[in-house]
């Protein structure tokens, strides 16, 4: 009988993403236990998506990895454990705690620091790289926002991504935020210029200033704490506080010390294998240096760790290339960047789009022929890149021009990839191999789901830029098979939102947790929430952000306001059908005075009033709701408004009151929440002056009543709508209407609207006359009935605000605000006035400090 050999001692110093991948792949692949791992890492948190760390800045998100990485008994994580010494005579990893651990290999996986210039007053400066870094940011801005009542002035040093995201992070919270960025444009080691400058007016647009061309020479400080930072320029910019976010510096000198080769600007050497000069000694992620450089992004990390347990486990897998492919989203601003995106190579041609009003920058680089696919930079919209980046190097089976969406072509879609095109980069997995896994292969089960195709091939799994993808490409292949395609709202929900919608009325349900509970998994996404708070607002009535519904929404529907791009907010008073007293004028005037608002008369007939802040929406809402003003609701995915012409009270040409019937519809729908926001017009003859064609619903006068049109409106393919009855009556236009909306809000989509949902129906137009003219399902009564229960309690949300004292609260931007009695700061008494505490004497006691933005993900009014 002979004897079992030892498993293989592994020392794994780190424990980040890199360490994380590791662990799994050697989970995964050794069923022999030929290995026993042990992983250090020195922070107490589970290792965790460094990709997300910005989610971090708005609460307290779990960005931890699969932690049932660590339940395998082969696999030992110590945290808050620091290895001090490397000693490879003896082949023995030291720990702060005094722990000596024996090897058979070393990995180092210590990832990056981010690095301070030495300059006057850097013990000042805070650094943005971990979980700790991030919380104590947060802390920070709320801390002084509350000392000095007012935002506090931050400026973040760096342009590149984790620039951006400290500077969007920190604005976020209510901070006046600045860059100073040594570059001529933003990213500029991964954008061009054309890109890079279109990526600054965006990023200016949300109110965050900009010094490129410079870098901080000296902090300032005044009394102890920072109050300015003075650059290269000779241009002194005042700050409270400043974060260091320049770059990545590898964390080698663990392995220096123990005479392990390092490169000369910094990293462990490795060849192919991720093997450093000590045969024993391997090293992945951010500290390995590959050609002479450090690469501090998640697909290259995750390669290097795969290599690295193929070759423990005896195989004989090497690392080729660097994918350095970068996409950011930063508070609706998309940057993405793949292949040779400045167009350096020979012969290289550049197909351009550029918008410079609207932000927008795309551009393909192709070969010379222009027929092979060498690269492309994407800013302002990024959907391109789904699609194009696993066709990198290959040839596109269109003109370049075809795939720039922003000059409104169509994307290519997933079954145009070649099986062999990487889908999901992070993890290396191809669009073949999830085609494999929805038929099943290998003896493996099929996997008709994203969530079962996520853990099957990894794809997803990081970073989620490609899930859209892979939602695509299964949706595909159960098609071709001839199989049910899966409608689930996301993978927390199975069901799809008229599923949902019906489950949650027929069961009264009235709370996200009884839904969550109920019918789905985990905590839901940014997909369910606002989908699942628009069906719990449209079937129950009340304050639509009580019962915990506000959490849910998004930053427009929490704000009731409609954020603008310098991150200031629009007020819209509704204006119904466009009619408005003299008097009514005056009060809109007043207030767009007094609070220096810029005015602008939509295309909806309504008047805009942009630039308020958070904390002054209340007064502002204030005197509109006095002067008998209500909520537009141009915030929500909801009616915005009903547009008419003069009709008969005044155009020789009207041949029925189209102003009055505007009114009564407009008054009955207003606050109806549905998957889309909606519009009705109301023409007073066919000479069509309301273009109500164009709208979701359309009436059109005759002599002898009214036409209903429905399922037409704008967006990015607008579409006219098709006649539904004619020469109706005022109430059967109507009660054909509330059949309308209601089974469209019951039927469609989240997000899809009233064009696409009759277009997706089968039977289309047909079966929705069948429906809601000859109540062929039997559902008018119903209806009918939900219509007027919503139109009987509708309550105007900002008069049901302005009376609540709590829910005033929501719009206090920092505590101390302006007009804040703010309880639970400490004050202090000086010369017989009322100051606020220090930071010192805050910081003795506790002080609960105020919250922060929510990402925008809405849209605009009319």
């Amino acid at each position: 009988m002979t004897e079992r050999t030892p498993p293989r001692r592994v020392v794994v110093i780190g424990a980040g993403p890199a360490a994380h991948r590791l662990a799994d792949a050697i989970r995964t692949r050794d069923a022999h236990g030929r290995i026993r791992l042990w992983v250090i890492g020195e922070e107490e948190h589970l290792p965790y998506d460094r990709v997300a760390l910005s989610r971090r800045f708005l609460g307290g998100d779990d960005l931890t990895l699969d932690a049932s990485v660590w339940e395998h008994e082969a696999i030992t994580l110590l945290r808050g454990e620091r290895a001090v010494a490397v000693d490879r005579v003896a082949r023995t990893v030291t720990t702060d705690a005094g722990r000596r651990l024996p090897y058979d290999d070393v990995v180092f996986a210590t990832g990056s620091r981010a690095p301070v210039p030495d300059i006057p007053g850097a013990e000042h400066a805070h650094v943005y790289r971990t979980i700790a870094d991030v919380e104590d940011l947060a802390a920070e801005v709320r801390l002084l926002a509350a000392v000095l009542g007012r935002p506090p002035r931050t400026v973040v040093a760096g342009g590149g991504l984790l620039g951006l995201e400290a500077a969007g992070g920190l604005a976020e919270l209510g901070a006046d935020s600045a860059i100073v960025h040594s570059g001529g444009w933003l990213m500029s080691a991964q954008l061009d210029e054309g890109a890079g400058q279109a990526l600054g007016r965006l990023i200016s647009a949300r109110g965050i200033t900009m010094h490129l061309g410079t870098r901080p020479r000296e902090i300032r400080t005044t009394e102890g704490a920072v109050s300015a930072v003075k650059l290269t320029n000779g241009q002194t910019v005042p700050a409270d506080l400043i974060v260091f976010a320049i770059g990545i510096a590898a964390r080698d000198e663990l392995a220096s010390a123990a005479a392990i080769e390092t490169a000369p600007r910094g990293g462990i050497v490795v060849d192919e294998e991720c093997r450093a000069s000590d045969p024993r000694v391997w090293a992945i992620g951010e500290v390995a240096s590959v050609g002479g450089r450090c690469v501090g992004l998640v697909a290259p990390a995750n390669a290097m760790a795969e290599v690295v347990a193929d070759r423990l486990l005896g195989g004989a897998a090497v690392f080729t290339t660097v994918d350095d492919a970068t996409k950011l989203k930063l508070a609706g601003v998309e940057v993405a960047s793949f292949g040779d995106a400045m167009g350096t190579s020979e012969g290289a041609l550049e197909v351009v789009y550029a918008d410079p009003a609207r932000g927008m920058y795309q551009k393909i680089v192709v070969s010379d022929d222009a027929r092979t696919l060498l690269g492309g930079v994407f800013v302002g919209d990024a959907a391109p890149y789904l699609t194009l980046r696993p066709m990198l190097g290959r040839e596109l089976g269109s003109e370049p021009a075809a795939y720039l969406s922003a000059s409104g072509a169509e994307p290519a879609g997933a079954d145009e990839l070649p099986d062999d095109a990487l889908l999901c980069s992070c993890n290396n997995v191809t669009v073949g191999a999830v085609r494999k896994a929805v038929h099943g292969h290998d003896g493996q089960e099929a996997c008709h789901t994203v969530p079962e195709l996520k853990a099957c091939t990894r794809a997803g799994l990081q970073c989620g830029s490609c899930v859209p993808l892979v939602k695509k490409t299964l949706e595909q292949e159960l098609a071709k098979a001839g199989l049910t395609v899966s409608h689930a709202l996301c993978e927390h929900f199975a069901h799809s939102r008229q599923e949902l919608f019906e489950l949650i009325r027929i069961l009264g349900i009235s709370s996200w947790d009884d839904t969550l509970a109920r019918f789905g998994t985990g905590r839901g996404c940014d997909i369910c929430k606002p989908a699942v708070a628009s069906i719990l607002a449209s079937q129950h009535d009340g304050y639509v952000l009580d019962d915990g519904r506000g959490a849910l929404q998004d930053t427009n529907d929490r704000a009731l306001a409609n954020m603008q791009r310098d991150g200031s907010y629009s007020v819209v008073p509704r204006i119904p059908g466009g009619e408005i007293t003299p008097e009514k004028l005056g009060v809109i005037a007043r207030v767009a005075t007094e609070f220096g608002l810029y005015t602008k008369i939509t295309g909806g007939q309504r008047i805009d009033m942009f630039g308020a802040r958070l904390d002054q929406l209340p007064d502002i809402w204030a005197q509109l709701v006095e002067a008998g003003f209500e909520s537009g609701q141009a915030y929500g995915k909801s009616l915005r408004n009903v547009k008419s012409c003069v009709g008969s009270t005044w155009c020789r040409f009207g041949v029925q009151d189209s102003v009055g019937m505007a009114i009564r519809l407009e008054l009955r729908y207003r606050g109806l929440r549905a998957p889309h926001k909606f519009k009705v017009g109301v023409s007073g003859c066919a000479r069509e002056c309301a273009e109500a064609r164009g709208k979701d619903v359309g009436v059109i006068a005759t002599d002898a009543g009214w036409n209903l049109y429905v399922g037409g409106n704008g967006g990015f393919q607008p579409t006219h709508a098709q006649l539904l009855a004619s020469d109706l009556d005022d109430d059967t236009l109507i009660r054909f209407i509330d059949r309308y909306l209601m089974y469209y809000i019951r039927t469609a989509d989240r997000l899809q609207r009233t064009a696409r949902w009759m277009e997706e129906l089968d039977g289309g137009l047909d079966h929705v006359r069948a429906v809601v003219v000859d109540d062929s399902l039997g559902l008018g009564a119903e209806l009918e009935s939900a219509m007027a229960r919503h139109v009987e309690h509708y309550e105007d949300e900002w008069a049901a605000t302005l009376r609540d004292p709590e829910r005033l609260k929501r719009f206090r931007s920092f505590l101390n605000a302006p007009g804040d009695a703010a309880p639970g700061i400490p004050r202090v008494s000086e010369r017989g006035q009322q100051r606020p505490a220090t930071a010192a004497e805050l910081r003795e006691g506790k002080v609960m400090l105020a919250g922060a933005r929510i990402p925008v993900r809405g849209d605009g009014d009319d």
